[in-house]
C-alpha cells in the first residue's frame, strides 16, 4: 500500500454518529439532532422549542427519528418534547426520575420566563448511571450527573469519542447550581468522577455555546481544572493532600 493508498483511505473514514447543532429559544440552548450514520436513524436531544426549526434540519439532513432524549428537565432544554411527539410519534428517553419535579412544571416555567408552547411531559423510559441508550446500530452510554438539576444525564458515545452534557460542563465554566435543589458540591463531582475519566481527548457539546474538549477543560476551566480541585497525581479525583 503506498501512502496515497494510505491518505484516501483515511479520507474514507466516516465516524459512526454525525450531528448538527440547532440552537433554539432565546436562551440559545443547544438542541442536538444527531444520527447513526450507518442507518441514518436519529435522536432529538433536548429539544427546549422552535419544533418548526428543528423538524426543518430533520429534513434537510434525509435522517429518520426514532426517539428523544432530554439530559434534564428544564425549560429551555425539554419545552417543545410534548409537540414534537405529538408530530412524530416516538418515544422520550431520560432523564433521571429525580428530574419529575421539573418535566412536571414545564407550563408553569414557560410562564414565568414568557415562552409559550412549552408544555409538561414525561419520558417513557427513565435512565439511570450505567444504562445504555440504542440509536439505529449503534449506543451511548449514560451518566447520571446531578448537580445543575438532581435528575441531570450525559450521553456519552464512546468510539466517537462524543459526550452531550447538557447544563453539566460549558466551555470555560459549569452549570447553575442555585436553581431548585442545585447542588454545587455534588457537580463538581459528577464531573471529576464521571467524565473527566472518560479522556482528555472527549469533545463535548454543551447545553449552550461552544464545543470544548475534556482535556481543555482540566487544563483551563476555574471552576473544575486540575488546578482548581488540587489534582497533582494526574488522575481524576486524586488531589493533593
Amino acid at each position: 500500500m503506498t501512502i496515497s493508498d494510505v491518505a484516501e483511505a483515511e479520507a474514507k473514514v466516516v465516524p459512526p454518529v454525525q450531528a448538527v447543532l440547532i440552537p433554539v429559544t432565546p436562551f440559545q440552548q443547544n438542541c442536538s439532532l444527531i444520527w447513526c450514520t450507518a442507518t441514518k436513524r436519529a435522536a432529538i436531544v433536548d429539544p427546549g422549542g422552535e419544533v418548526e426549526r428543528i423538524l426543518g434540519a430533520v429534513r434537510k439532513m434525509d435522517v429518520t427519528v426514532e426517539k428523544i432524549l432530554l439530559t434534564h428537565g428544564h425549560l429551555d432544554h425539554a419545552g417543545g418534547t410534548a409537540a414534537l411527539v405529538r408530530q412524530l410519534g416516538v418515544p422520550v428517553e431520560g432523564p433521571h426520575v429525580e428530574d419529575t419535579f421539573l418535566l412536571d412544571s414545564l407550563e408553569e416555567q414557560g410562564r414565568r420566563y414568557g415562552l409559550a408552547g412549552a408544555e409538561n411531559v414525561r419520558p417513557d423510559r427513565w435512565l439511570d448511571d450505567g444504562e445504555t441508550v440504542t440509536l439505529g446500530e449503534t449506543a451511548f452510554e449514560v451518566y447520571h450527573c446531578p448537580g445543575h438539576t438532581p435528575g441531570h444525564v450525559v450521553f456519552f458515545h464512546r468510539a466517537a469519542r462524543l459526550a452531550l452534557v447538557g447544563d453539566v460542563l460549558f466551555k470555560g465554566s459549569i452549570g447553575r447550581t442555585d436553581l431548585p435543589r442545585g447542588n454545587f458540591n455534588d457537580l463538581v463531582e459528577a464531573i471529576s468522577t464521571k467524565l473527566w475519566p472518560l479522556g482528555d481527548d472527549v469533545a463535548f457539546v454543551p447545553g449552550h455555546g461552544e464545543m470544548s474538549t475534556f482535556g481543555w477543560e482540566r487544563k483551563c476551566n476555574p471552576f473544575v481544572s486540575d488546578i482548581a480541585l488540587g489534582v497533582t497525581t494526574g488522575v481524576p479525583g486524586v488531589r493533593s493532600a
